[in-house]
């Protein structure tokens, strides 16, 4: 198996897999960490000895003494809540400054993009997508039309003025014509972004630049994703998806390092499945069962405190992510959720108007036709919560990872049995590759 020094931290599913606390635990390997797509849509929750953090643009790495964090080309930047971000990090002691990096070339959200996201999302006859409302896509939909406003941009205050007089005049018309909103003032915008340009630009840089160099010389690297393959833009449930590229491939566009750099996929995956907002769910349980997963497993969204959707594992969907993704180790969070059920179902494939198939369908549409095949494990029903060695699980938790292990094509190399760090069990062969990998060792 390939090894070097670099990751990627990727969703299996449909984001919320648990990745700000896997970031967390792993950046002790690791030199820098690069958050490479996505905006403060994404909530990434660490805990740390009790004390729970929640980061939406920041990469989770710089909760780690020596651990230098990145903001990469393909997040969309809100300068607004970066800043709110940075001073409450700072406020609790956590040294951002000189640690923290944005790149120059990210695209920033600006209100007219919230105006239209919110009217859009609202509108008669859309079909909803559930999304956040805080501008992500319509910023995207700027960058895709080359008419986006990108950081290094930002700082030019002359060039700032002329965007947003222009932007307005134009988004203004848009929003009114199609939603009748009510229009923006560029005046005001103007002197706001410019306030807050001169606090963001002590952050900026070229980070491909600083990427690229810390990998030449030997430096270890964690790209960190947002959301879920199964959100990506290209290879989700389209079309409610995120509006990047969530999965591995985002990681080498959102931050300008090639190909030929990354040398380890990572997979994070829940025991079980949910999902945030509307879209395809095959193997959702919409009764009691269900319900206790929420409550046990706290299924409630990290931005928004919407309850996320809930049901069992689908490997049809885990073999895709880690084919499309090239997962070689797979991380599964929140075991501990699972221990009290006396049988615990995993969807092992498909059935189409009586036809069995492992194929995802590329239409929305098609998921309504599924019906989902499982196979039914025997639950170990004894608490797994806090055990951090693999030994201690139950016989018949084990035999649960195994057969994830065997029917997803990736192995296992973490369990996580609860939200702080010390919750975590590295299987040893894992420890071991990501010590070679890294450099560092625990």
């Amino acid at each position: 198996m390939k090894t070097g020094k670099t990751a990627v931290i990727v969703g299996a599913q449909w984001g919320d897999e648990g990745k700000g606390k896997i970031v967390d635990v792993l950046s002790e390997r690791f030199n820098v960490v690069a958050r490479y797509s996505g905006g403060h849509n994404a909530g990434h929750t660490v805990t740390i000895k009790g004390k729970k953090f929640i980061l939406q643009l920041i990469p989770c790495g710089v909760l780690r003494e020596g651990c230098r964090g990145v903001i990469g080309n393909g997040v969309v930047l809100d300068p607004f809540a970066f800043m709110k971000e940075v001073e409450a990090l700072r406020a609790t002691g956590v040294h951002v400054d000189g640690n923290l990096f944005v790149s120059n070339r990210a695209h920033v959200i600006l209100p007219y993009h919230r105006m239209i996201e919110l009217a859009s999302e609202n509108a008669p006859g859309r079909v909803k997508i559930g999304t956040t409302s805080r501008g992500i896509g319509p910023t995207y939909e700027d960058k895709m039309a080359r008419s986006g406003l990108r950081v290094q941009d930002l700082l030019d205050k002359t060039l700032l003025k002329k965007h947003i007089e222009n932007a307005c005049r134009e988004k203004n018309t848009i929003a009114h014509a199609l939603f009748n909103s009510e229009p923006l003032d560029p005046d005001k915008m103007f002197t706001d972004y410019a306030e807050i340009a001169d606090r963001v630009a002590p952050f900026v840089t070229d980070t491909a630049l600083l990427l690229n160099r810390a990998i030449a010389a030997g430096e270890s690297v964690m790209f960190e994703g947002a959301q879920g393959t199964m959100l990506d833009i290209d290879h989700g449930t389209y079309p409610f998806v995120t509006s990047s590229s969530a999965t591995s491939g985002g990681a080498v566009t959102g931050t300008g390092v090639p190909p030929t750099a990354i040398d380890m996929v990572i997979g994070v995956t829940k025991a079980y499945c949910t999902r945030v907002g509307g879209g395809p769910f095959p193997t959702e349980l919409k009764e009691e069962v269900g319900e206790a997963l929420r409550k046990k497993g706290n299924e409630f969204g990290a931005v928004t405190g919407r309850p996320r959707r809930t049901g069992w594992l689908d490997l049809p969907l885990l073999r895709y992510s880690n084919m499309i993704n090239g997962t070689s180790w797979l991380v599964v969070t929140k075991l501990d959720v699972l221990d009290e059920q006396p049988e615990v179902p995993i969807c092992v494939g498909y059935k189409v108007d009586g036809k069995e198939t492992q194929e995802i369908p590329a239409q929305a549409s098609g998921y309504e036709e599924i019906e989902p095949v499982y196979a039914k494990l025997p639950g170990w029903k004894s608490s797994t919560f806090g055990m951090n060695s693999y030994d201690q699980l139950p016989a018949k938790a084990k035999r649960y990872l195994e057969f994830v292990e065997k029917e997803s094509g990736a192995k296992v190399g973490i369990v996580s049995t609860g939200p702080d760090r010390e919750q975590t069990m590295f299987i040893p062969e894992f420890a071991k590759t990501l010590n070679s990998a890294s450099g560092k060792s625990k």
